[in-house]
């Protein structure tokens, strides 16, 4: 990193705090939109860093360090957290200053690590944050009295909202960083004696700060009495996540209308304002119909990612993963498995990578080899093109929406494909000793506005940049493969059945066509190998220079409906149930093993059970048609 660049910056400042702290929404609302996501070298733990200009126009860089119970490293986590502090990552700026972001509603167990790091000796500033829920729970925190305890300043924060940070700027603007920090301490790995020296030093100072607990029943307790409860809760949690993919389709339809109509528009205009060439047949058969076929589906990923971050920042998802504890135990996963399943469901790369919380190296391995079958957001778009296309848009059993079933069993499937695989993996794995889950549960809180919208707006950014960058790169070469070379003179069928991806499908074909596949389909299976969604967009092209449709980008659909059939469709929706999701988690597999092996085995056993799937599925739906 550069020195030079990073002092015209600015000072760098950086957050630390247990997990659940608050410490992240501390960081959306100081930097806002403008962040910085990358990962730190060498490690696949995420590095968030950006801007912040004072009252007074200091500029001030913001970093977001990993959440971490200690300086002593139980997980890599911790361990970039604590290597950032004492300055021991090559290539990375140390802080000038410290924000130590504190729970005011479980003061005794932040305190341990406010403790640590003050003994490194940077400047630091105390964010008592969630200060007004303490309020409410009837805890007496004097913070002055607190401040002088401890021996370092202390600020109240309230993290959700915008106002809540005032003090910690004005404390930044008044007292802040210098562009260069003193040297930290040196720091050894602490002995259980002096851990429990740290413990008492804790009680001491919250008894002289007057801190007091509220020991009655709060809020959020009379909520976990019903959304914890052994029958209720579950019933709950299933209700929940069934209404979440009953909006997915029912609210997604207007918007997705709107984008259908913006495409055929644009196509329309190209097809009327170039003169036919080469680009024009690029621009409109290739990436128009394309990228279209892919970005018609923006919408449903919004509103399912709305839901999840709805969720996560009420502080329900912490008691989703308490509910499913005992699920995961039966197959043989620790406790800790749940929260890297779940952020699966939005892409199996970032919760391949969170696995590295938990500490047993054969639990980790065997939730890394079950990622890949949560379903992801990028298996949306094929899951929502087909069901459009052969699932009625009806309602059933009393107001149902019978596409949003549909869709829910489908992502059943794929965590009870997980669940097996998990429990075939610990039967011929001497199996594991089951971990219960040790997590602590945030109070419960409306969601922030603003977190939820810088959220969203990163997801979009995602998705648009995948759409901007790979898919229509790969747009691109697929045209070219599906243009070239001409068809023969006096050829019956379309001219991409003589080109390179045309002759590349019909061999394709031959090995899928006992599961139902065309070579079409083939064809788009393996472009789609870069990226889920891609698929979708490789069936848009193959379609649109299949001369099989005027319109492919906007009527995608109707298309499939009218080309394949139902036992075709349901296969190739089994098909992706299982089949792996891209070469990148993959290759984040490899990086996370260190090891060529278990990428390679992931690979097989999930095309293999895909294979399995499919072949079922359609021998029973052509059974039945």
């Amino acid at each position: 990193m550069n020195a030079a660049l990073d002092q015209a910056n600015g000072p760098m400042v950086a957050l630390v705090g247990n997990p659940n702290c608050g410490k992240t929404a501390l960081f959306n609302i100081l930097t806002g939109s403008r962040q910085k996501v990358a990962n730190y070298a060498g490690v696949t733990v995420e590095r968030k860093e950006g801007p912040l200009t004072t009252p007074s126009g200091r500029r001030i860089r913001i970093l977001d360090l990993p959440g971490a119970y200690s300086l002593d490293p139980m997980t890599p986590d911790e361990s970039v957290t604590a290597d950032v502090l004492l300055g021991r990552r090559d290539g990375e700026a140390r802080p000038d200053f410290v924000v130590c972001v504190t729970d005011a509603t479980n003061l005794r167990q932040n305190l341990r690590l406010v403790i640590s790091v003050k003994r490194l000796g940077l400047p630091m500033v105390v964010a008592l944050n969630m200060s007004d829920l303490a309020r409410r729970k009837g805890m007496s925190i004097d913070a002055a009295r607190l401040a002088q305890e401890l021996g370092v300043p202390i600020v109240e924060t309230v993290g959700v909202r915008p106002g809540g940070v005032k003090p910690l700027l004005e404390f930044l603007d008044r007292a802040g960083p210098a562009a260069a920090g003193p040297e930290p301490a040196a720091w050894r790995k602490q002995t259980p004696e002096e851990i429990a020296r740290d413990q008492r030093e804790v009680l001491r100072i919250l008894a002289a700060a007057g801190v007091e607990d509220f020991a009655g029943p709060t809020f959020s307790d009379r909520i976990d009495a019903v959304v914890l409860h052994p029958l209720a809760g579950p019933a709950i949690l299933a209700v929940v996540l069934f209404l979440v993919f009953q909006a997915v389709f029912a609210w997604a339809q207007l918007p997705m209308d709107l984008i259908k109509g913006g495409i055929t528009t644009i196509g329309g205009w190209l097809a009327t304002a170039l003169p036919a060439s080469l680009l024009k047949d690029l621009l409109i058969n290739g990436v128009l119909a394309g990228v279209g076929s892919v970005l018609v589906f923006l919408p449903q990923i919004l509103i399912l990612f709305l839901f999840i971050l709805v969720l996560e920042d009420a502080g329900y998802l912490p008691r989703a993963a308490f509910l499913l504890d005992r699920v995961m135990g039966s197959v043989g996963l620790s406790g800790r498995a749940f929260i890297p399943l779940l952020s699966s469901f939005a892409c199996a790369i970032p919760g391949i990578m969170a696995t590295r919380t938990i500490q047993s190296p054969r639990d980790r391995l065997a939730t890394i080899m079950i990622a890949p079958l949560m379903t992801c957001s990028a298996r949306l778009p094929v899951y929502a093109l087909i069901i459009g296309a052969f699932i009625p848009h009806e309602l059933v059993w009393g107001g149902l929406e019978l596409q949003g079933l549909v869709l829910f069993a489908l992502y059943v499937a794929g965590v009870a494909g997980a669940m097996s695989v998990a429990y075939v993996l610990n039967r011929r794995g001497r199996g594991s000793r089951f971990h219960a889950l040790m997590l602590e549960l945030p109070a419960y809180h409306w969601p922030n506005l603003r977190n939820l919208a810088i959220g969203l707006w990163q997801r979009l950014e995602i998705f648009l940049t995948r759409v901007g960058t790979i898919i229509v790169s790969l747009m691109v070469i697929l045209w070219a493969l599906s243009s070239v070379p001409l068809a023969p003179a006096g050829a019956a069928g379309p001219a991409i059945q003589y080109s390179i991806a045309g002759r590349i499908g019909a061999a394709l074909a031959v090995v899928f066509a006992p599961i139902g596949f065309n070579w079409q389909i083939a064809v788009a299976l393996v472009p789609g190998l870069a990226a889920r969604e891609v698929a979708v967009g490789a069936l848009g092209t193959v379609y649109a220079l299949s001369a099989t449709g005027k319109d492919v980008s906007g009527a995608l659909a109707p298309l499939i409906a009218r080309s394949w059939s139902l036992p075709t469709a349901l296969s190739l929706l089994a098909w992706y149930v299982f089949a792996p999701q891209c070469l990148s988690t993959l290759a984040t597999v490899k990086r996370e093993t260190n090891s060529w092996r278990y990428p390679v085995i992931m690979a097989g056993y999930l095309f293999a059970l895909a294979y399995a799937a499919s072949f079922i599925t359609y021998r029973i739906a052509l059974a039945f048609q």
